[in-house]
């Protein structure tokens, strides 16, 4: 089989293809920067590019992407040129070339606004259910190229599965309130929550789809770590967070203590992976569990890939944010 990879000079399509050639598997790197993963240097909004790059493929893991940072520094056209039109060259070029998988990395910023409940109502419980209310042009064209693959699977029986993934940057937090209070690492663990990924566990999300999407057709799924929290803790995370994180994750404190830490005052939505978890077979190892005994013992929390692929930015400046 061979695999074509987008956006593989970014942090997943990096992953992916680092994953990829360890196994020895015919993997193509497809990026508009070049990188020593990147076998072909071009834009997917070029179409001829395209055509060229998806000649043989078998399966086509999308990640390439103009990001929620970028909205500071794209114009709105570029997002839809990428983002959208980007997107539909490759699934146009896939079907002409008789590809079997086409998997889509969206991102669970694209709910947007549906991520924030009003003060005194309980945190959100986001499944593949919810629906998506965008806040800026990112989401909007990333909900867009979703439903360009929902489209294609209708319309061409092209097997497309969109794969929602939380955050797995290293990179410092976009919000200067939240850089301020929070120790990066700190934030990060507290993030293995209800809103991000390791990038190993995205990885296997990414390899399991390719191999399920012919029988999965077309479906989204949530990729994010496992929660440890319940539908009945959600009134309390937005008043009481430490007593519950008491209840469901006993040591928190020790562990956070001994390094200064603080734990988020409190969480307004929770991610959740049981669809992925069900549907795909997907077992994230990281999570905040996992974390706290990693660091208990005196081991980096991150998974070695995660470590080895490390930060990228995306401005000059610092700062980024590839998923909510």
């Amino acid at each position: 089989m061979t695999i074509l990879v987008t956006g593989s000079a970014g942090h997943l399509g990096e992953a992916l293809m680092r994953v990829l050639r360890r196994q020895d598997r015919d993997a193509r790197g497809v990026d508009i920067k070049a990188s020593k993963f990147t076998d072909s240097v071009g834009s997917i909004v070029d179409r001829n590019f395209v055509r060229a790059c998806m000649a043989g493929a078998d399966a086509v893991l999308h990640t390439a992407t103009l990001h929620k940072p970028h909205v500071a520094t794209h114009s709105r056209r570029e997002f839809v040129d990428t983002n959208i039109t980007g997107t539909l060259n490759l699934l146009e070029e896939a079907v002409a070339a008789g590809v079997t998988s086409f998997i889509f990395t969206s991102t669970t910023s694209a709910f947007g606004d549906a991520l924030r409940p009003p003060p005194g109502q309980p945190a959100a419980w986001i499944t593949e259910a919810t629906t998506p209310i965008a806040k800026n042009i990112y989401g909007a064209t990333k909900t867009a190229a979703e439903d360009l693959c929902r489209l294609f699977h209708r319309d061409h029986g092209l097997p497309c599965v969109v794969l929602r993934t939380s955050r797995f940057f290293p990179e410092d937090d976009d919000e200067p309130a939240r850089r301020d209070a929070f120790a990066r690492d700190n934030l990060q663990v507290c993030e293995l929550l209800y809103r991000r990924v390791d990038i190993a566990d995205a990885v296997d999300a990414h390899l399991l789809a390719v191999e399920q999407a012919r029988e999965i057709g077309f479906d989204r799924f949530i990729i994010s770590a496992t929660t440890p929290f319940h539908h009945d803790d959600l009134a309390s995370l937005r008043n009481n967070l430490a007593a519950v994180l008491d209840r469901r994750e006993s040591g928190w404190r020790e562990v956070f203590g001994a390094r200064g830490w603080r734990m988020l005052d409190e969480i307004e939505r929770v991610y959740s992976n049981t669809h992925a978890r069900d549907r795909l077979g997907w077992t994230p190892a990281y999570d905040f569990a996992r974390a706290l005994a990693d660091l208990a013992a005196g081991r980096d929390h991150r998974s070695p890939l995660a470590r080895v692929v490390g930060a990228k930015g995306y401005h000059e400046d610092g700062c980024a944010d590839p998923s909510g």
